[in-house]
């Protein structure tokens, strides 16, 4: 199997995002976390309700990926949050495309390498 057998996925940040409706749950205007490979990032103080994160968890692996233009997850930028009450939003913005080696990321044995995340440590 050729080295150059890979993928690309875009890393993503998820911002609160606070509009014209009442916030019910705890959402930060600006606060985020970033998405880098599989890795959810935190940087120092700043949180996301964990219900707030399962609704978003399905999400990210599809906004991380390649999609057609006429996809509705390559133009749906905002998630609701998951309590139909409060106005908070979560908005996904691609901020970087990083490559991945097919052999560096499967569980298969006969196909795999070193993992990735190996590789960077």
């Amino acid at each position: 199997m050729s080295e150059n057998k890979g993928f690309w996925l875009y890393d993503l940040r998820i911002e609160t995002v606070v509009g014209d409706r009442n916030v019910v749950c705890r959402h930060i205007e600006g606060e985020s976390f970033s998405v880098v490979g599989e890795n959810l990032v935190f940087a120092k103080d700043q949180k996301v309700s964990m219900y707030a994160l399962a609704a978003l968890l399905p999400l990210l692996p599809a906004k991380q990926r390649e999609l057609s233009d006429q996809d509705w997850m390559s133009t749906d930028t905002e998630i609701a949050c998951p309590d139909p009450y409060c106005g908070g939003r979560f908005r996904i913005s691609r901020v970087n495309k990083r490559w991945f080696s097919h052999a560096e990321t499967t569980g298969l044995p006969d196909k795999r390498s070193t993992p990735y995340w190996r590789n960077n440590d």
